[in-house]
């Protein structure tokens, strides 16, 4: 499940609220009426939308094409319009008296419908382009937070599937590109849980971003990986059936500056510019030439802070990185979680001391 956030759940009954009450001074509806319903409607379309509301349905039709998961998305609107105006109906009929029978309170107006459809299929159109361009860029975006580039500190992550050329040269690039899609929407719970970004996809690669205070608290950006890899296993089975094998990574993470900013006229995107991004990627090189599963630099361990007891790190020494004058101290992090079997364990552990 997404992280548990009271302002959801505080938040979007107030916008139904509002919409309600707009619409109440447009059409000259009773407002008390006007918010019950608005209300009432509003709250669980928003608490779908993010995720709180019949989850496996909206995962279900977010993977579908956009003219499928448009209707799919109209159709449970209509359906939830219908279910909060019996629910309001029912409030204001058996606590307020405001109606004088309940199938009165039942009904919904011509107009009623067509608004709360109308501010339905406008809130589908934003989420779609939200979902499609991601969360974080779409936000930003709106605000115009990087139109004038700024320098910033992010911790980055560089997830590779492993393995991914050889299962193209044995069942085609169309079942490659169905495997890694099927991979990449795994990825979007963890991160959303994590609160990263999945910034971009480059053939097998996902790129994903924290804010060093995002990505730091409780070592949240290294949980993240973890937690990728637990919802995987946990559907092993289905991943065999669908594809002969179940899916492994290889992960680097490095933090440091860059400078973000958003680039592109006719198609805008927010990029990065700077030293931090070029390591991480060289790391993981660096992770695929050691067979590290997840290579961390000691920039970013130095940064995390004293570490929870299920995290290990064996400490790898220092590596030269092509790109960097100095060496970079690096390190294997392993998830104590998970079965002995699973964990690579270094013959002799060096106990990671910070600063050294």
């Amino acid at each position: 499940m997404p992280p548990f956030r009271a302002g959801f759940w505080i938040v979007a009954p107030a916008i139904g609220v509002l919409a309600g009450l707009t619409y109440g001074l447009i059409f000259k509806e009773e407002l008390l009426v006007a918010a019950l319903r608005g209300g009432f409607i509003g709250t669980p379309i928003l608490l779908y939308e993010r995720s709180l509301l019949l989850r496996g349905w909206r995962d279900l039709i977010r993977r579908a094409a956009t003219p499928l998961f448009a209707v799919g998305t109209l159709a449970t609107y209509v359906a939830m319009i219908v279910v909060g105006n019996a629910g309001a109906g029912t409030v204001l009929h058996h606590g307020f008296g405001h109606m004088p029978n309940p199938r009165a309170a039942m009904m919904i107006s011509e107009t009623g419908f067509a608004y709360a459809l109308a501010f339905s299929a406008a809130a589908a159109f934003v989420f779609r382009v939200r979902d499609l361009i991601g969360p974080r860029v779409f936000a930003n975006l709106l605000i115009g937070r990087y139109h004038r580039p700024i320098s910033e500190e992010r911790i980055f992550l560089f997830l590779d599937v492993a393995g991914s050329t050889r299962f193209a040269e044995a069942h085609g690039d169309l079942m490659a590109q169905r495997y890694l899609g099927a991979i990449f929407g795994a990825l979007a719970l963890p991160v959303h849980r994590s609160r990263g970004s999945i910034d971009d996809y480059v053939g097998d690669m996902a790129l994903v971003s924290w804010t060093m205070e995002r990505g730091t608290r409780d070592a949240a950006c290294l949980r993240c990986v973890f937690d990728v890899t637990r919802t995987i296993e946990a559907e092993a089975e289905r991943w065999r059936e669908q594809f002969g094998q179940v899916p492994s990574f290889r992960a680097a993470l490095h933090c440091g500056s860059v400078v973000t900013a958003e680039i592109g006229l006719e198609r805008h995107k927010i990029a990065y510019f700077g030293d931090t991004l070029n390591t991480t990627s060289r790391l993981e090189a660096v992770a695929k030439e050691l067979d590290v599963a997840i290579l961390v630099s000691g920039d970013l361990l130095d940064r995390l802070g004293p570490l929870p007891d299920d995290i290990l790190v064996e400490d790898l020494g220092l590596r030269s990185v092509r790109g960097r004058n100095e060496p970079l101290r690096i390190a294997a992090v392993h998830d104590a979680a998970r079965p002995a079997s699973a964990v690579r364990r270094p013959q002799a552990p060096r106990a990671w001391q910070r600063g050294a």
